[in-house]
């Protein structure tokens, strides 16, 4: 998906990587992106901000699209894969993040979503997520699809918190 070998804001795939707050509705948090060239030793996309739970809102997050060429196709298909894998450095509590993963099935807000842990603050991990791990975020959707995934967020969301989180690569993983 990005092995951050292109220049900010493109992935390696060819897509682009923006950010997205509460603000498209109505929430009141802050959210950054921008390239790091040098953290701890890696290039990383860092994601910084304030996530306030104010006017119903409470999230800040990374997004690219991950179609190779949406004139042909709006998704990706990596039903091939086990799940996704990134490696991450967090430096704010709680040390949580989501993945969020969207398909041309879901709704404007809604996504397949799975909450991560990261172990140590200040240090890089590698981050290992199955696909069997998303949940719908609305009950009326189908199991997640790997075989059309359209879009994926890394995300600080659900409570009041000051962010730093990097993301030194993201991709599609095979257990073997």
């Amino acid at each position: 998906i990005d092995d951050l070998t292109e220049d900010f804001p493109f992935t390696s795939s060819g897509t682009e990587w923006r950010g997205v707050s509460d603000r498209v509705m109505g929430g009141i948090s802050n959210g950054f992106i921008k390239r790091e060239t040098d953290l701890q030793g890696k290039k990383a996309n860092v994601l910084t901000g304030h996530v306030s739970l104010k006017n119903n809102g409470g999230f800040i997050q990374m997004v690219t699209d991950l179609a190779l060429d949406p004139s042909k196709s709006i998704s990706v298909d990596a039903s091939e894969y086990d799940g996704i894998e990134l490696e991450v450095l967090c430096r704010h509590e709680p040390r949580e993040f989501n993945i969020h993963l969207r398909t041309p099935g879901t709704l404007t807000q809604a996504s397949y979503r799975c909450t991560c842990n990261v172990a140590e603050e200040d240090k890089w991990q590698t981050i290992r997520v199955p696909f069997s791990s998303f949940e719908s975020s609305e009950s009326e959707l189908p199991p997640l699809d790997p075989s059309v995934l359209r879009r994926i967020g890394i995300v600080a969301i659900g409570r009041e918190m000051d962010v730093y989180l990097a993301i030194a690569r993201v991709k599609f993983y095979v257990v073997i």
